[in-house]
């Protein structure tokens, strides 16, 4: 009686996808980033609403398992969002299990200043400093090459972003790791999907984390995972997400630890309830079953949104490739399989036009555009305006905000250029042939203008 009348509201829920969203959609402003959802995804979603669970329960240990397997590691942990998956990611180095390679207020953390502030920010908020390395134009990752001339006996990890999908030099960074005993953490929250040398980015660091916000490859709404093959990370990843306690029991489940009632922890009595030991100082920032109903629909289409993908982004490069004089297209290295979550340009130094000239054209012809996020994140007001954030910039000193000046900034010249010279536009998998070709057509013709204005 219970399976009959799902199906019944099944079958009226996709009579209602179709007649609601089952038409091809049409873009009148193109944005640069968004989700592409199917009649699949609404099911699920019905599914877990129908089993009145609310919290993480079978859908949630489906996604995690097919996830693993998808990265091709043993252990992936769902969490709310991919800020949260940072958070726990670098959090969980600071655990008192991990012994003399626990990290500890004042160690120093290799990173840049060209990204989203969620992979600086667990950095400062457990008490550490990010150390600035500038990046490379073109990839838009960090250079590699300068990495080795900021460690000092402080640096303890390498948490970096693979930049809009496309990888860093994770052979140099690996080697640093390995020479000087560091932790990394890939944060690949725009990288799902992508690959180096025939390794899934993420996949090659300690730690990787990644997103499933609507923007992102594929979408929890909200919602984000973080991956290992460290079985002692893994426990101390799942206690940080889950209040901190000691338990792996998950929500609504007695015993599967099997240690419920005979240990001794802390300066508890014997046989304290292992449900309610803690040995972190922990979140909650697990999803609900619907988020993870969700992304079970979402990660068998996965493939076919990153085709999409590399062929927009393909396609972009072949139709502004005599743009060349005035832009400056992504590089792809030797070894790089990108999952490109946007697509980024630059406009050169001599161009007879700006960033800001060509972007604003774009807005008002309707192409959406984004800044690479905090452009230099040293010039945004969470750290110009808080003296207590300390941080150095590639092998200088100690610095705060009081420090700061345009002599400083320009120790990180790429990032400079990034922020002022660099943008992208969108790549995502409800885009077609017909939306690419028309964002470029319309720099074309932005471009054209230019050059008639330029002659005259």
């Amino acid at each position: 009686m219970e399976q009959e009348l799902r199906n019944k509201v099944k079958e009226a829920a996709k009579e209602y996808y179709k007649e609601i969203y089952g038409k091809k959609r049409e873009f009148d402003y193109i944005p640069p980033s968004g989700k592409l959802l199917g009649e699949e995804e609404l099911l699920n979603m019905i599914d877990a609403s129908l089993d009145m669970w609310l919290t993480a329960g079978r859908f949630n240990k489906e996604f995690e398992s097919k996830f693993a397997k998808y990265m091709g590691v043993k252990y992936a942990l769902s969490t709310n969002s991919g800020s949260s998956a940072n958070l726990l990611a670098f959090s969980a180095l600071t655990s008192h299990k991990l012994g003399d390679r626990a990290l500890k207020k004042g160690d120093e953390v290799i990173s840049v200043a060209a990204g989203f502030p969620t992979t600086i920010n667990p950095i400062i908020q457990n008490g550490m400093v990010p150390v600035f390395v500038d990046c490379e134009i073109g990839t838009y990752n960090i250079d590699a090459e300068k990495i080795e001339e900021a460690i000092t006996p402080k640096t303890k990890a390498i948490f970096l972003a693979h930049t809009l999908g496309n990888s860093y030099d994770l052979d140099k960074i690996m080697e640093l790791a390995g020479k000087y005993n560091l932790w990394v953490i890939e944060d690949s929250c725009d990288a799902l999907g992508g690959e180096y040398k025939g390794k899934k980015i993420g996949t090659i660091g300690h730690i990787g984390t990644f997103s499933f916000y609507p923007a992102h490859h594929l979408t929890m709404g909200e919602g984000g995972a973080v991956i290992t093959n460290d079985p002692q990370l893994y426990k101390i990843i799942m206690s940080f997400r889950d209040w901190g306690r000691d338990c792996c029991c998950p929500p609504g489940k007695d015993g599967v630890c099997g240690k419920r009632f005979s240990q001794q922890l802390g300066n508890l009595p014997y046989g304290y309830d292992h449900k309610y030991t803690y040995s972190h100082i922990g979140f909650n920032l697990k999803i609900t079953d619907w988020q993870a109903a969700l992304g079970c629909s979402q990660i068998e289409k996965l493939d076919g949104f990153l085709k999409r993908r590399s062929r927009n982004a393909q396609l972009l490069t072949e139709s502004l490739a005599d743009l060349h004089d005035f832009l400056i297209l992504p590089v792809v290295k030797e070894g790089v399989k990108p999952s490109w979550f946007g697509y980024l340009i630059s406009v050169k130094e001599n161009a007879p036009f700006t960033k800001q000239e060509l972007v604003e054209y774009l807005e008002n012809h309707k192409i959406g555009t984004r800044q690479l996020f905090a452009g230099n994140i040293l010039r945004q007001p969470m750290i110009t305006e808080d003296e207590r954030v300390l941080f150095r910039i590639g092998n200088s000193k100690l610095l705060s905000s009081k420090d700061l000046s345009e002599e400083w900034y320009a120790k990180l010249p790429n990032t400079e250029f990034i922020m002022n010279n660099t943008f992208w536009v969108g790549t995502f998998p409800a885009l077609g042939e017909n939306e690419i070709l028309r964002i470029s057509n319309t720099i074309h013709e932005f471009v054209n203008n230019k050059r008639r204005v330029e002659c005259y």
